[in-house]
């Protein structure tokens, strides 16, 4: 090609079209790589993130490959590995289900056509007759829990664990008028069966079909981390739904936060490294603190013809914890210990107490308590600031725990005691007129609260007087106010309170006749 060719080629249309065009794609790109998130949380050419390596994943890459090492560190923090762990399970299953979330039966009264008296006759009946079921331990398959003991169980596992699996069958027993039983399934059961462990519609035991929707979960027989297992290794493959009555057969008590996500996580999961550092660092202080409180006094000798024991005592062989290393020296409270001619021992004092250390773990607990959704002062139970400020913390601390509440109450406590009000209509110990005729009225009877611990109270005077102002002013109710404070019901309350006051009448009328 000679020069003319290339200088007509160089300028020809379509190159020059071309040439535009990849202007144009430069400038865009540089445009977007100054513009919105590219300048801040998405850019790569900053000096702060360009040590930050990650890659994003869809929820199985993220959630549920992790999910047998986040339960395990879980536990293991629970069980000893951190205190500040261990107190934030137990402070929010304290919080949260306390002594048992109670049963408030409220039908549809309008809906029924029910009088208020009929109504209320009805609650009273309904609340008689689950009580009668649940304060059993016939509620309980394994039979050794009540319906109250048994919230606190599931909601406990499900901090550590992150999921709890739920089964409802049917067995009867001398003397329990009701044959609904609840089953308890660890978390650690739910999972794929050997020949399916590279089935993409099973996940982690959840079966979905084309749509996404569950369909099926897959319960090992066998617990997988049992060491010498009795049963054998078996999987039983559990519908979801009744084919027939769309009845749920598995509770899958757990709280999302992933789209398509199908297990769930263990409360302390976004903590646990902190939680496990911080637990190092206490476990460091503390053996400082100890080694620093054995005043421990070391005897030179000069010559290896001096003999005799030195003064005070050291520690018996029969009591030495690691008698059989000769390398090991131990140290006790105030001991001497005797060294051999040139041996010398060497002043190690690691300065403890260490008076930074309540700072750093107050600092490190702010922010682990911030990520966990629970209140410093909460947390470790220290309330030192004003009472506006600690009042702030805790009713802060209670949004939490009625979001909780609320998931935990439509996961576990109100799907069984639907079935078990089906049994008891079914059964004829609950006269409901068309409750299997039509969803609605079923709907009706069986709408219900779940009432739990109430707020903390600071000052109850203040509480008492603010909840008296907000009943008369319209703003609220004696009969929420009845549950907010002191968890009842606040008609109960008044029917005790006139029988209460006609005893104490005619105690008072006989002692004044007596005079």
């Amino acid at each position: 090609m000679n020069i003319i060719d290339k200088f007509v080629e160089a300028i020809s249309p379509e190159k020059a079209l071309e040439r535009e065009h990849a202007r144009y794609k430069m400038e865009t790109v540089r445009k977007i790589q100054n513009s919105g998130y590219s300048r801040h949380g998405a850019n790569f050419y900053k000096k702060s993130v360009r040590g930050w390596f990650f890659r994003g994943g869809s929820h199985k890459e993220d959630i549920e490959e992790n999910l047998d090492t986040l339960r395990d560190r879980s536990r293991d923090l629970y069980m000893g590995g951190s205190n500040i762990a261990t107190g934030a399970i137990k402070t929010m299953r304290t919080n949260v289900i306390g002594i048992g979330l109670k049963l408030k039966s409220t039908v549809d009264r309008q809906k029924l056509g029910l009088t208020d008296e009929t109504a209320e006759e009805l609650e009273r009946e309904i609340e008689r007759e689950f009580s009668l079921w649940a304060d059993s331990t016939n509620c309980d398959l394994q039979r050794l829990d009540n319906f109250v003991e048994l919230q606190q169980l599931v909601f406990l596992n499900w901090l550590m664990s992150g999921d709890v699996i739920v089964t409802l069958p049917t067995t009867k027993r001398p003397g329990s008028p009701y044959d609904l039983r609840i089953n308890l399934i660890e978390s650690d059961r739910l999972c794929n069966p050997e020949n399916d462990l590279l089935n993409p519609k099973i996940v982690e035991g959840v079966e979905t079909n084309d749509i996404g929707e569950v369909v099926a979960y897959h319960i090992a027989k066998h617990h997988p981390k049992e060491i010498v297992s009795t049963v054998p290794h078996e999987w039983v493959r559990v519908d979801a739904y009744g084919s027939k009555t769309g009845r749920k057969n598995v509770l899958h008590v757990m709280n999302r936060e992933r789209i398509g996500q199908v297990r769930g996580i263990p409360f302390i999961a976004p903590v646990i490294e902190n939680l496990k550092q911080l637990g190092q660092y206490t476990d460091a202080e503390l053996m400082a603190a100890i080694v620093s409180g054995m005043y421990t006094i070391f005897i030179e000798k000069q010559s290896e013809g001096e003999e005799g024991k030195a003064f005070g005592e050291d520690i018996p062989e029969e009591l030495q914890v690691d008698n059989g290393d000769e390398r090991s020296i131990e140290l006790g409270n105030g001991i001497v210990v005797d060294l051999e001619p040139g041996e010398k021992a060497h002043d190690m004092n690691p300065g403890r107490p260490n008076t930074a250390f309540d700072g750093f773990v107050s600092s490190m607990c702010r922010q682990i308590g911030t990520a966990l959704d629970i209140p410093y002062e909460v947390l470790l139970k220290h309330f030192s600031s004003s009472y506006s400020a600690s009042r702030g913390a805790l009713l802060e601390f209670f949004k939490t725990v009625n979001m909780h509440r609320g998931w935990f109450t439509a996961d576990f406590c109100q799907p069984i005691y639907e079935e078990w009000l089906a049994e008891a209509v079914a059964k004829g110990r609950i006269k409901a007129p068309g409750f299997f005729r039509d969803p609605a009225i079923r709907k009706a009877y069986s709408q219900a609260q779940w009432n739990g611990p109430t707020t903390g109270q600071l000052d109850p005077l203040k509480e008492v007087n603010a909840a008296i102002l907000r009943a008369r002013n319209g703003l609220s109710t004696y009969g929420r106010e009845a549950v907010e404070l002191t968890n009842t019901d606040f008609n109960r309350n008044i029917e005790q309170l006139k029988r209460e006051t006609k005893a104490l009448q005619e105690v008072l009328s006989i002692g004044s006749k007596n005079k």
